[in-house]
């Protein structure tokens, strides 16, 4: 362990170096001065897709400068100032791949709307090693281990242009280590949100989410096993799609259960996450679960319609959901139906699932979970071409955790409750199957098909904070959009060892859902509220957590 503790030294102090000096960089002689006003250039804190690819085909700003604004963002308010730590580490090559894909689009043209976009990934979605990055789900155990390949998501983004930016912090092992506060891990340390000091980000997609909302990024792909991308969507004022299991793949991805995982955008807007749904969906040989989902994969830009609600029929679940949220929140929801209907849906209020006490009440998710993490993380362990750790099993994690608690184990910090239980479980026995049929029983044909039945309805709404548990068992899909925000005289409550919420401008989220593979009508019904509400727009993030770099000042450097 000695051997490792030196090696672990100087992995952490490069990666420090890394962070805290994002915005040194080699000089670029291909890069020549171009004299724009200020006011052509789009705003990083919102700017969408679209407008980025717009100035790029332009020539108004390259994707060097747009890396380079990126890391000076990242470089303001990371570590330094309100120290958000969203992001855990940077990518050595980003301004090599921006500077090939900049020459590519002169020669070529642009291979997609993402071509020389920079994409921020959850620190659970590998990367290949030669890179410069790590792929670690937040854990020491996985510093410096060397992965087979990227993951499928990876493998897609890079086909299309993409640049990837970096690493962002998360839950550790995507929260599912133990009683631990959203957002921390061990890596990384605790994220916060950037609408209030010390907000909690919720998890465990949380870096991804602080990282979009303010602008540290054009992109952020987070993943999804039970409520981490909608609820850091939601306490983050971003939109968000958590896509049904098997439409993205999961190849390479740190797992916590093949039946429940997905990946998904978290951006700044419906139209964005559209553009990028449709470059990560797809087959992929290498999860056989994506094999089964429809084909073609659909142009997900094309459900972006402001008049998708019209003549619709929305379900509101009222039982299970809506009793259990806060009255901030829920007065919000409330305003939120009056403008459904009068974008032309016809509401249908209740459309309670007929089953719900017996969801809500269900431990068989634990069952499935616990099971399929132990089988799979040892997998993953024992598909690594190395790791210094030593470490190749779920029994050596708890062991290594142990062994280096400055490092895994700080105070408060400790638990690992969730990986104890999880290797308790003895494999794929009846137990577990029984589960597993059960919470798809449940979760689908008895919850929400049975509710998009009974009521003949096209989707269902519901608070972001209470949307996630039953998709979650069905592996059915949720797009969430900004709802409002919690007023300045809320009462501030402790959500951790240090984070609070809710918080006084701490965001909210509006979720859509709806059986497998209806991604394309969420998105339209989303984009139609998103269109005619532009809540995100109402409240900013507090004064020192937003990055003041913008791509003219590197420009003009």
């Amino acid at each position: 362990m000695g051997l490792f503790k030196t090696a672990l030294v100087a992995l952490c102090i490069l990666q420090s170096t890394i962070l805290s000096q994002a915005i040194v960089f080699p000089q670029q002689d291909s890069i020549t001065f171009r004299s724009k006003a200020t006011a052509e250039l789009p705003d990083l804190y919102e700017a969408s897709v679209t407008e980025l690819q717009d100035g790029l085909d332009a020539d108004l700003f390259t994707s060097v400068d747009l890396v380079k604004a990126y890391f000076a963002r990242i470089d303001e308010v990371n570590l330094k100032g309100p120290a958000l730590r969203a992001i855990i580490e940077t990518n050595p090559s980003a301004l090599e791949q921006a500077a090939a894909l900049d020459a590519e689009r002169k020669t070529t043209g642009k291979r997609s709307l993402l071509h020389g976009i920079p994409v921020l990934l959850k620190d659970n979605i590998a990367t290949i090693a030669s890179e410069g990055m790590n792929t670690t789900a937040g854990s020491f155990s996985l510093l410096g281990s060397i992965v087979p390949d990227d993951a499928g998501v990876v493998k897609r983004l890079r086909a299309a242009g993409a640049i990837i930016l970096g690493k962002a912090n998360l839950s550790e092992f995507a929260h599912f280590r133990g009683s631990l506060a959203s957002g921390w891990s061990g890596r990384g340390g605790q994220c916060t949100g950037a609408f209030f000091p010390n907000a909690d980000p919720c998890g465990s997609s949380s870096g991804s989410g602080v990282g979009s909302s303010i602008g540290l990024t054009a992109v952020a792909l987070g993943s999804e096993t039970d409520g981490s991308i909608t609820c850091p969507t939601s306490q983050n004022n971003l939109a968000g799609i958590k896509p049904t299991v098997g439409l993205t793949s999961r190849a390479g991805v740190v797992p916590i259960s093949a039946n429940q995982d997905t990946i998904g955008p978290m951006v700044r807007s419906i139209s964005d996450a559209a553009i990028v749904l449709s470059i990560i969906a797809g087959p992929d040989p290498n999860d056989n679960f994506t094999l089964a989902q429809p084909t073609p994969v659909p142009d997900y830009t094309l459900a972006l319609n402001k008049t998708a609600l019209a003549g619709k029929r929305i379900g509101v679940p009222r039982r299970g959901f809506t009793d259990r949220t806060q009255a901030d929140v829920l007065a919000a929801f409330e305003t939120a139906l009056d403008t459904i209907r009068g974008l032309g849906a016809t509401l249908v209020d209740p459309a309670d699932l007929p089953d719900i006490d017996e969801i809500r009440s269900s431990g068989n998710e634990s069952v499935v979970l616990d099971t399929d993490f132990k089988v799979q993380l040892n997998e993953y362990y024992e598909s690594l071409i190395e790791n210094p750790s030593g470490v190749r099993s779920l029994a050596d994690l708890i062991a290594f955790n142990d062994a280096n608690p400055e490092l895994e184990e700080p105070t408060n910090f400790t638990s690992q409750s969730t990986l104890i239980a999880s290797q308790r479980t003895n494999g794929f026995n009846d137990a577990y199957f029984q589960s597993l049929a059960f919470n798809r029983e449940l979760g689908g044909a008895r919850g929400i098909d049975a509710a998009l039945a009974e009521f003949d309805v096209d989707a269902l709404i519901t608070p972001a904070s209470v949307a996630a548990g039953v998709p979650a068992i069905a592996g059915y899909p949720i797009v969430t959009v900004p709802l409002g925000f919690f007023p300045d005289n809320v009462t501030i409550r402790s959500a951790g060892p240090l984070t609070v919420f809710p918080a006084p401008g701490a965001p909210f989220g509006l979720s859509f859902l709806g059986t497998a593979f209806s991604e394309f009508n969420l998105i339209g019904f989303a984009f139609a509220y998103e269109q005619a509400t532009m809540t995100r727009l109402e409240r900013r993030a507090f004064e020192a957590a937003i990055p003041k770099t913008q791509l003219g000042d590197v420009i003009e450097a």
